[in-house]
């Protein structure tokens, strides 16, 4: 196989004419790789968006070649995909106030362009999930908020349009599947490709706790930090620490790397009803 790219957590080969996506166990904050691993993470992320991708094949096709036809030395963490032409999009949909998208709101009294009623705050549910794109950034670099007007000039009215309209169906289909659960998906951020045909692929990974924020949502309370099943705990330590965000990354302590794989294992089998 051939490298074409390692990013923050994945890896990127080329195989037989496909591409074969690989989930490390490496955990990103801030945009920055934290020197310190979290076991098992690459598997749960990956079993996690295939069990997705089989519930969302109705709304958009994925980029799913199979998840069994891989190097046995990344098996399970794994999946050979399609080749397709990448969107420099980030498509996120938020349901609820947190992270970036409370800071904008604070700053500005919206997000992406997308006017919010006054008086929100932090874990607010908005009245209905809105889109809020940002830029694609390299590693090291951070993703910057754009309008669907930006999106618009950038891939054309058309593109634009059913950009946003597969973001927001994915994720209600995913937030209302989670919430039968227990589970609140406060937001989720994703990828898309396009096909030769054009056609535009679902591609990455898909709500999962490196894409999305989960809640449980017997603790929801608006006004504070909420208990999170995904790598906002990571953040959030990191912050305490005093670091300054940029590389290169802490250390992260036992305690918090249990803590961290605990969390992804239990957002797994809560949302999936499986057992890790």
């Amino acid at each position: 196989m051939k490298l074409l790219h390692s990013g923050k957590v994945r890896e990127v080969y080329e195989d037989r004419g496909d591409i074969v996506l690989v989930a490390s166990d490496r955990i990103s904050v801030y945009d920055v790789v934290l020197p310190t691993p979290i076991p098992d993470k690459g598997k749960v992320l990956t079993r996690l968006s295939l069990w997705w991708f089989e519930r969302l094949g109705d709304i958009v096709p994925n980029h799913v070649i199979s998840a069994t036809d891989v190097p046995p030395e990344f098996a399970g963490r794994a999946v050979r995909c399609r080749r397709l032409d990448m969107v420099p999009v980030e498509c996120i949909a938020r349901g609820y106030l947190a992270g970036l998208g409370l800071r904008e709101y604070q700053a500005s009294g919206a997000v992406s362009g997308i006017g919010l009623p006054p008086g929100l705050v932090e874990g607010s549910r908005l009245p209905e999930p809105i889109f809020t794109p940002t830029t694609k950034a390299p590693l090291g670099q951070h993703d910057e908020f754009i309008t669907i007007d930006d999106v618009t000039a950038g891939q054309g009215e058309e593109t634009a349009a059913e950009l946003r309209r597969i973001t927001l169906e994915v994720y209600r289909r995913g937030a209302d599947l989670a919430a039968s659960r227990g589970v609140i998906i406060a937001d989720t951020k994703l990828e898309f490709g396009r096909a030769p045909d054009g056609t535009l692929v679902l591609a990455d990974e898909v709500l999962t706790s490196d894409s999305s924020r989960f809640w449980p949502a017997d603790e929801w309370e608006p006004g504070r930090p909420q208990h999170a099943f995904d790598k906002q705990f990571v953040r959030d330590w990191a912050a305490g620490t005093g670091w300054d965000k940029k590389e290169p990354g802490p250390e992260i302590p036992a305690d918090v790397v249990e803590a961290t794989r605990a969390r992804y294992i239990e957002a797994y089998e809560r949302i999936t009803g499986e057992t890790w």
